[in-house]
């Protein structure tokens, strides 16, 4: 795992084996962050990296500006690697630990990008119920988007929250805004 762009672009990155996670593809991370590059400045938002895994999401918003960044995910690994990684860069990623709807379900901050990479085993429904509890709470500030990362082999068209996808290669990235 690498980062693709910003002020940590090439660095190389080796999550340990044992950490149940599929991270983001290169193409596929470079293709969003195209996509967010023209809506939004890095340096001036916050985001909220849910299923956070390795952090891998989360480093690439931290290489291209971003300082408000929250992890979340149950795996303690997980959120331990993220926080190494965070002080190896000398980062202000803030990790918590948490079941994802427990999470959204609790929280009161809103935030401009929150990006969510679930199992791509996840059922439609549970894929739906995390664009229902990050809008029914409102954790979205003006001009915000979730944006779920699932398999090409679902969709998520039926939300009334749905937006707009974009596949590359296996993966999907559905966006859902107001």
């Amino acid at each position: 795992m690498r980062i693709i762009s910003g002020k940590y672009k090439g660095k190389r990155l080796t999550a340990p084996k044992k950490l149940p996670v599929r991270p983001t593809t290169d193409m596929a991370k470079e293709a969003l962050f195209n996509i967010l590059r023209n809506q939004y400045n890095f340096s001036q938002i916050s985001v909220l990296d849910l299923f956070a895994g390795t952090g891998n999401i989360s480093y690439e918003f931290l290489s291209r500006g971003t300082e408000d960044i929250t992890a979340v995910d149950a795996h303690y690994a997980c959120l331990g690697y993220i926080k190494s990684v965070a002080k190896e860069l000398d980062a202000p990623i803030e990790t918590i630990k948490s079941d994802v709807y427990s999470y959204l379900e609790k929280v009161k901050r809103k935030v401009d990008i929150i990006f969510a990479d679930p199992p791509y085993d996840f059922t439609t429904d549970q894929f739906h119920k995390i664009a229902t509890l990050v809008f029914e709470n409102e954790l979205l500030n003006e001009h915000g988007v979730l944006i779920i990362e699932h398999s090409k082999h679902t969709s998520l068209e039926e939300s009334p929250y749905f937006s707009n996808s974009r596949k590359y290669g296996g993966s999907v990235f559905s966006f859902f805004e107001i």
